[in-house]
């Protein structure tokens, strides 16, 4: 979720408002094989003889869809991208995590899809850093599970030891200075699957109970009274209001530090006295978080752990 200025979220359903986070854009349809690329033809002539220098320009970054159909060099950089013909009237790009995509109507050339291209190249060649950066950060947040694994919990990283003269899984208290220890009784020769199933057991039982303390906290200084609570395991909400008092909180938020789980909490219990994201909502929602920007902008940009 950007740190800028609210924005109306779409509800999902009439008498329900949830709270998003950004994730990159969907992944197409399975499409046929995209046609090969035509070779570039090297004559004789072009091939200079054996023993003879020559300078070799740097190869240029190649950015490629795993269906482009279509090449074309943006600066030092050469994309490959998939071209879906459409029944639309403008060009369309969209830069997901496999690449830039284009949507173009029939009836519209080659020539001036380049064009556009051309005059959006910055914006696509940031984008698509910016994709190849999350999908960096996403691969180094898998946890290998395994003694010793690490993932953070209440915004601090939580060591992983497995013992097994525990039952379940125990926090040891940390010294001053120290990492915190999740002892899991599980031997070490445990598949990782187990020891996943083992922490996000322990990560759920932690949420919920602290999610009933924060929401007795809130909800009398917010004027609202709570009929259920339940956590969700939603892939691209962090929790939903209903106007029957129902709310539900991503699991999830186990990992964020404990003010931004506040906000969210909040935001949520603000649903109940305004069904909307207008600047009513976030007025009672400053009422008692004040720096509602900074708790966005760290949803959006911290990276949760790949459970796997």
């Amino acid at each position: 979720m950007p740190a800028r200025a609210p924005r109306r979220l779409p509800d999902p359903v009439p008498d329900q408002l949830a709270l998003a986070f950004d994730l990159p854009l969907p992944t197409a349809r399975s499409a046929p094989p995209a046609p090969r690329l035509p070779a570039v033809a090297v004559q004789p002539s072009q091939v200079p003889p054996l023993g003879v220098a020559r300078s070799v320009a740097p190869a240029p970054a190649i950015h490629r869809h795993p269906r482009a159909n279509r090449e074309l060099r943006l600066g030092e950089h050469l994309i490959g991208y998939e071209l879906r013909r459409a029944r639309r009237r403008s060009i369309g790009f969209v830069v997901g995590g496999e690449g830039l995509a284009v949507s173009a109507p029939r009836w519209v050339g080659q020539s001036e899809i380049d064009t556009a291209l051309l005059a959006k190249a910055s914006w696509i060649l940031r984008k698509l850093h910016d994709q190849a950066d999350r999908q960096k950060r996403v691969a180094a947040a898998r946890i290998p599970w395994g003694d010793g694994a690490e993932l953070p919990f209440l915004g601090a990283p939580l060591r992983i030891t497995l013992d097994t003269r525990v039952i379940g899984a125990q926090i040891v208290p940390a010294e001053p200075g120290s990492q915190r220890l999740l002892r899991v009784g599980l031997a070490a020769s445990a598949e990782p699957a187990q020891i996943r199933d083992a922490v996000q057991s322990w990560l759920q039982r932690q949420a919920r109970a602290l999610f009933d303390e924060r929401v007795r906290h809130f909800a009398p200084r917010l004027g609202v009274t709570i009929k259920r609570l339940s956590l969700s395991s939603a892939t691209t909400r962090w929790g939903s209001a209903s106007s029957n008092g129902t709310i539900r909180l991503n699991w999830r938020l186990i990992h964020h530090a404990l003010p931004t789980i506040d906000y969210v909490v909040v935001h949520e219990l603000a649903h109940l006295r305004e069904m909307n994201h207008s600047p009513a909502f976030w007025d009672v929602v400053r009422s008692v978080i004040p720096d509602v920007e900074v708790h966005r902008g760290t949803l959006k940009d911290e990276t949760l752990p790949v459970m796997e």
